[in-house]
């Protein structure tokens, strides 16, 4: 059966289940399937009065909250291209987001008018509005004043935009990759099969918007399964554990279970009401894994997703979850590995490769970036993921490496070219490299090796002082050492595995 369009999730759910309850905000506040379907409506009427039309932009820099879930919604039933964009980004981040998306317009916080209206002036954004978090804001009060019926674009095929989620680049400049109507719904589809998601389930939700993870595995899954979920702010592990008992499952990162594991309230009485617990975004210690089984009964259940391709695997609900997989391909979904170096298709279980992944979960391209599209596919259509890995007898995928580097600290994405590039433009420093090594809390701790030049005095927290003010904080390296010189190949290129070898134990307890 073809999965249900994105915009139809919200008028089915509310049709069928009109009191079934949609969000519970951790301040008590709730919104049943109706009140979704009315609201959302107000908040896309209030877009189309600032011109907003189906496959226009939508770029929305606002804190978590039911508020910002509306918003989202709306541009789902309306058609227009929602573009989150990390609250954690600097100006300068935002100023190239706001200029590269070119949105119809551009929703804000409140306390963030005044610093970025400039630049949403200077990017020739026709409208620029407020959202808070307590109903406040100017595009909250214009919702107020709307009403929750607007036309219908009857235009928007399967596969035209419904999100561009800026993604960073191994060059230091964040691309937009497009994802469309079809990639969210056949996405949503696949893990309701695999999760067995029904509308007796209700998520804790303590994963951003900003991300595909929060907004698209966990927000989309539960708005296509019409199920529920419980909305906190933000990661707390306290504040997630005192909620676990209201829910069924959860979803999060590595860091999120070490630090829930850190709390002696955590046992099975704690979580007797969950039926299932997930991972992704980063790789979850095996460690990790048999601590949690043990402390609670359950086995966290890993997946493998990117930004570009949704989610791809997943180890099954009913059936071996292996510690150190992240599963088979998700239903519709196929995973190869071909040859590093020659990039032929690699027949034999467990050879180590590049994975490459087809299917209708394959974002449709790089906004505005037509080369760089075609240069992550192959000639037969497969799309080159960047990540090593290998696939076992079992038909499971182990991630084994990333061929560029990338670092996942805290179920981010850290690319190393962006942060030398600004490290390297610190006056004093002659030159960087930027690596992951092993972190107890964060999976990965971003890391910067640095050369100084002659006679130059700069200290670690000088360093990192300076980058906080230039990017976003997860970005920012745990660890700055200072080298005389960077490790190198005959060819001079950095040799990032050495640096990673000499500086494995930097987070390690002495």
């Amino acid at each position: 059966m073809k999965p249900a369009d994105p915009a139809d999730w919200v008028d089915e759910a509310a049709r069928r289940y009109p009191e079934r309850v949609f969000l519970k905000a951790d301040t008590g506040r709730e919104l049943s399937y109706t009140s979704l379907h009315d609201e959302s409506g107000r908040f896309a009427s209030a877009l189309m009065r600032r011109g907003v039309r189906a496959g226009e932009r939508v770029a929305a820099q606002v804190d978590k909250s039911a508020e910002a879930v509306l918003l989202y919604v709306a541009c789902l039933r309306m058609g227009a291209v929602f573009v989150p964009i990390n609250v954690a980004n600097t100006p300068a981040e935002v100023d190239y987001f706001l200029r590269d998306s070119q949105p119809r317009i551009a929703i804000l916080r409140p306390t963030d008018l005044a610093s970025l209206e400039p630049l949403a002036r200077r990017a020739q954004i026709p409208h620029i509005e407020t959202l808070g978090t307590d109903g406040g804001g100017s595009l909250a009060e214009l919702a107020r004043q709307s009403g929750t019926e607007f036309p219908r674009s009857k235009s928007e095929s399967a596969d035209a935009p419904a999100a561009i989620v800026y993604t960073s680049g191994t060059t230091g400049r964040s691309k937009g990759a497009m994802l469309t109507r079809a990639n969210l719904a056949t996405n949503a589809a696949a893990l309701i099969e695999t999760w067995r998601f029904t509308g007796r389930d209700v998520l804790l939700h303590a994963l951003p918007l900003f991300h595909v993870h929060g907004l698209c595995a966990a927000i989309n899954t539960v708005l296509a399964s019409a199920s529920g979920l419980v909305l906190l702010p933000k990661f707390d592990a306290a504040l997630a554990l005192k909620h676990l008992p209201q829910a069924t499952v959860y979803m999060g990162v590595p860091t999120h279970y070490t630090r829930l594991l850190r709390l002696p309230k955590l046992n099975r009485e704690a979580v007797a009401g969950m039926r299932l617990f997930i991972s992704g975004s980063a790789p979850l210690l095996a460690q990790t894994h048999r601590e949690f089984l043990q402390r609670t009964g359950h086995a966290i259940l890993e997946r493998y997703g990117m930004t570009e391709a949704l989610m791809i695997t997943s180890n099954p609900c009913d059936g071996a979850r292996v510690p150190g997989s992240v599963g088979t391909p998700l239903p519709g979904i196929a995973v190869r590995v071909a040859n590093s170096e020659t990039g032929a298709v690699e027949t034999a279980v467990d050879v180590v490769g590049t994975l490459e992944v087809k299917g209708p979960n394959v974002f449709a391209g790089y906004w505005r970036d037509a080369d760089k599209t075609r240069g992550e596919f192959t000639a037969d259509g497969w799309f080159k993921t960047g990540d090593l890995g290998r696939i076992d007898s079992a038909g499971y995928v182990h991630i084994v490496g990333r061929a560029k580097d990338l670092v996942i600290s805290g179920g981010y994405n850290v690319y190393p070219k962006e942060v030398e590039a600004e490290l390297d433009a610190v006056p004093g420093v002659l030159e960087s490299a930027v690596f992951g090594v092993p972190h107890p809390d964060f999976g990965e701790g971003v890391s910067a090796a640095v050369v100084l030049k002659s006679g130059a005095a700069l200290s670690e927290t000088e360093l990192i002082e300076v980058l906080r003010t230039r990017l976003a904080a997860y970005k920012v390296p745990k660890r700055v050492v200072f080298v005389d010189e960077l490790p190198r190949n005959a060819i001079g290129k950095v040799q990032k595995k050495a640096l990673r070898a000499a500086f494995r134990s930097l987070y390690r307890p002495n």
